[in-house]
């Protein structure tokens, strides 16, 4: 007998026999109470239903609301004809000057005008004392009668031929000698009614009633001729290319108009342009002829000129609010049909009558572009368009436009 076999302990043997049961007894109720299969696929079905619900109301929730139609003034394309132009700063210049000076010596007996008032081509000025003139004519005058009278005699005699050759021809030079000296002494007798040679306004007269007067004296009264009125300007040296194109053609005219714009522009003709550049100013002298019918332009005076070059035909025109820049250039926001906008690449010209600028391309006649509110709109946008009232721009605006395009 081997003493060292291991034994079973009798209570452990009892103990597993008596466990069995338990274990068997456990297995039966555990398959008892087993879930079936369609209850899990039941369950997947609701809690797959649950999460598209609370992911469809998360993202409705969390999906921003549509912003409300942004309020925006907009206005039509325009199309119409707008001239080329420089803007310029000149001075008004008198279409004639004359300093009215005394042609024979005498005492003034009687002015005529008023200094400062406007005369005719032929009214009187000045009256210089005609005595001694008019005496002068009469001698003059009997001598020539004498001296015709002896030519009449001696023409009768040479018939004749009973005086000489030399007889005769000394009494027809002295009948032409004593002519002339009758003529002559008309026109110093006329020299003292001192008239206007132009239609103008006088100055301020230099002499007064007494005083002597003659061809040495300084002049009696200066005249300047202000219809038409002179308008000088200068175009700057970078501006001749363009200058060049165009001079020379139908359509170069001369706008003349104040600054603060009291009076509507008046177009007159280039009248003169220098060729040489102006070596300390780099600008070239230009002069144009202005009508000035009620002498609201003064010699001296600083005006504003628009330099026209030529017409542009059928230009397309926007607000000039429009017209925005941003890094990629200027743009415009165009109103589509459904009142979304859209960001437009133009490329602008010059600013025109009325606050409208030159689109040389980039937008279409019929389109409609936004004028105001531009700041808070983007690409895709939608406004409730307003139609925009252009305000009218006055000259002296208009004159603060760029002379080149943008």
């Amino acid at each position: 007998m081997n003493v060292n076999a291991p034994v079973s302990s009798p209570k452990r043997i009892e103990r597993s026999a008596s466990e069995r049961p338990q274990v068997q007894m456990k297995r039966t109720a555990s398959s008892k109470h087993r879930v079936p299969k369609w209850a899990y696929l039941l369950f997947t079905i609701l809690a797959a239903f649950v999460c598209y619900r609370i992911v469809q109301r998360t993202a409705s929730e969390v999906k921003p609301t549509q912003p409300p139609a942004r309020p925006a003034l907009v206005a039509k394309v325009v199309t119409k004809d707008v001239p080329v132009y420089l803007d310029e700063i000149g001075t008004c210049a008198a279409y004639e000057t004359v300093q009215v000076q005394a042609q024979v010596i005498g005492q003034i007996i009687a002015r005529h005008f008023q200094d400062g008032s406007d005369v005719k081509q032929g009214d009187p000025l000045f009256t210089i004392d005609p005595r001694p003139y008019q005496a002068t004519l009469d001698q003059a005058k009997a001598q020539a009668a004498l001296d015709q009278a002896t030519l009449k005699r001696q023409e009768d005699l040479r018939a004749r031929k009973v005086i000489s050759q030399q007889d005769y021809d000394t009494a027809v030079a002295n009948a032409q000698k004593s002519q002339a000296a009758a003529e002559a002494a008309q026109v110093n007798l006329d020299y003292c009614y001192i008239k206007s040679p132009i239609n103008g306004r006088v100055g301020l007269r230099n002499v007064d009633v007494g005083n002597l007067v003659g061809p040495l004296t300084p002049p009696l009264v200066a005249i300047q001729g202000l219809d038409p009125i002179y308008t000088d300007f200068t175009v700057a040296e970078n501006d001749l290319p363009l200058v060049r194109k165009y001079v020379g053609g139908p359509n170069v005219k001369v706008q003349t108009y104040l600054s603060d714009g009291s009076i509507a522009p008046r177009t007159g003709d280039l009248y003169f342009i220098d060729y040489a550049v102006q070596p300390g100013s780099g600008t070239v002298k230009a002069r144009g002829v202005t009508p000035n019918p009620d002498r609201a332009l003064w010699p001296s005076e600083f005006v504003r000129v628009r330099f026209i070059l030529d017409m542009l035909k059928n230009a397309t025109l926007v607000p000039s609010q429009a017209v925005q820049v941003s890094q990629s250039g200027p743009f415009v926001f165009v109103v589509k049909p459904d009142n979304t906008v859209d960001l437009r690449t133009v490329k602008p010209g010059q600013r025109q009558e009325g606050d409208l600028t030159v689109i040389e391309n980039g937008l279409k006649p019929d389109e409609t572009v936004v004028v105001t509110g531009q700041l808070a709109l983007s690409p895709g946008a939608k406004v409730a368009p307003q139609p925009y009232a252009a305000q009218g721009a006055s000259t002296a605006e208009q004159s603060a436009a760029s002379k080149s395009p943008l």
